[in-house]
């Protein structure tokens, strides 16, 4: 079978994460071709190029979009940048991956979902492509805790911090639509629904304790408006108690610790990493009531990946390679996505509990 032929919008000589994600994941899946790059101009696609081998290059996406020797476009930018890209994309009958968040609110999800309505479209979620994460849903559907009862999270952001990185501004303001709200909980709440279930219903607290952050840069104080402290409460689809608490920056103690409680055991993971979808995870198990590190089965992991869970492109890979079997969350998904994030933002507004609208 002839190879998927790729153009990565958003790749730069610069690096970033096209750079230190999806090339070398695409470099260790069969079945694709990295053929085409479209950069801020065509002389830095023409860089980008030489520096990884790519030989189409090109300062206009759309051209890209248009070339008959790309099957698949990847969009690897700022979010603010998707739908500006993803149309003419999908206009012109390509494949199309859009790293996560799909669009900058749920408005524009829905345009975005209606526009790739019947065609082949995926969204960078990746915690459900992560060989321990998929496990651990096994491990729930298969009876290793029982009954489900509850199940608490708590995890740092990463950014929304203390201070903000070169480049990363963008992400202060709601209106950017790269929050700590629809990029560390959106891949957190998803992970849950893809292990547990979906939130029925939400509680939300969210609040911005720090209104004022270090720019890294130029050392100045800029205000910040987006949330840096988020607390969900509810009730899953199955009846579980859930509570996921999202705190901004990262912390000494805990980053990513995740438990789940049920009848007949628990399953605990944990991550020194904040990024957790794309992280190294240890997996903890009891059903006799001391934990034991629990290894993922073979089965579960890409062979040429093995001893690898540690780099950023290890689940941007097994992403990839679930891509060619049409098992990656679609554009309509990535919706319900928005949905869920549009109770929580609802129910923080309103201080009332929300039923989730996520069909």
């Amino acid at each position: 079978m002839a190879p998927v032929r790729v153009g990565i919008v958003g790749l730069s000589a610069n690096g970033g994460w096209a750079a230190t994600a999806h090339v070398p994941a695409l470099a260790a899946v069969d079945g694709y071709e990295l053929r085409a790059l479209a950069g801020s101009s065509a002389e830095t696609a023409r860089v980008a190029g030489e520096k990884y081998g790519v030989p189409l290059t090109f300062g206009d996406a759309g051209e890209l979009a248009r070339h008959p020797e790309v099957d698949l476009v990847v969009v690897a930018v700022k979010v603010p940048e998707h739908r500006a890209l993803i149309e003419p994309a999908l206009a012109a009958g390509k494949q199309v991956l859009s790293e996560w968040p799909l669009g900058v609110s749920l408005a524009e999800t829905e345009a975005l979902a209606e526009a790739g309505r019947g065609k082949t479209t995926a969204v960078g979620l990746q915690g459900r492509s992560a060989p321990a994460l998929r496990y651990l849903r096994d491990l729930i559907k298969d009876g290793y805790v029982g009954r489900v009862l509850s199940t608490s999270l708590i995890a740092s952001g990463a950014n929304w911090g203390p201070s903000v990185r070169a480049g990363r501004d963008y992400q202060l303001h709601p209106a950017g639509g790269a929050t700590m709200l629809t990029i560390p909980f959106a891949h957190t709440a998803d992970t849950v629904a893809m292990v547990l279930g979906g939130f029925a219903e939400v509680s939300a607290t969210m609040a911005t304790v720090r209104p004022r952050v270090r720019d890294e840069v130029t050392g100045d104080s800029v205000e910040m408006t987006a949330p840096d402290q988020i607390a969900v409460t509810g009730v899953l689809t199955g009846g579980a108690v859930a509570s996921l608490h999202l705190r901004g920056g990262t912390s000494p103690a805990t980053n990513f610790h995740w438990e789940i409680n049920g009848t007949e055991g628990t399953l605990v993971v944990e991550a020194a990493d904040p990024l957790f979808w794309i992280a190294k995870l240890t997996l903890r198990g009891s059903r006799t009531g001391t934990l034991e590190k629990l290894t993922v089965p073979a089965r579960y992991e890409l062979p040429q990946l093995a001893g690898r869970s540690a780099e950023p492109s290890y689940n941007v890979a097994h992403a990839y390679a679930r891509h060619l079997k049409g098992d990656l969350p679609d554009f309509a998904h990535a919706l319900r996505v928005h949905q869920v994030l549009d109770a929580v933002q609802r129910s923080a507004d309103s201080g009332s509990r929300v039923q989730v609208d996520a069909k």
